[in-house]
């Protein structure tokens, strides 16, 4: 399960970048995670959910934005929604297409709590 190495990292990330700002919690990560970016939605949640006890996030709110997949046919232009690498565009049919979005994994948002 390299989910589990994935949320360590973002932990990590998120941990570090609310030191730099003297925060003493996090109480918000929005995450951006692709449908083609090889990730399991159900066992990133269950990863996270493991991971967070005793850091800076165990009691934030994790949101997950699902980026669906899309591509634009290197034959006709057509832009469209994709499941698999091989799926055809659904206009004429071609296999050859550029991926436009889908692969992403990132922290979009992090909020954080600092005393004064």
């Amino acid at each position: 399960m390299h989910e589990f190495s994935i949320a360590m990292s973002i932990i990590e990330i998120a941990e570090a970048e609310a030191k730099k700002a003297k925060a003493t919690s996090i109480i918000e990560l929005v995450l951006d995670v692709g449908t083609m970016a090889g990730i399991e939605f159900f066992a990133l949640d269950a990863a996270m959910e493991m991971a967070v006890k005793n850091t800076l996030l165990e009691t934030a709110k994790v949101n997950v934005n699902k980026i669906q997949a899309r591509a634009r046919c290197t034959k006709c232009g057509s832009v469209f929604d994709i499941d698999q690498v091989y799926d055809e565009c659904p206009k004429c049919k071609s296999l050859y297409h550029e991926l436009l979005s889908g692969k992403e994994l990132k922290i979009k948002s992090l909020v954080v709590d600092v005393d004064d």
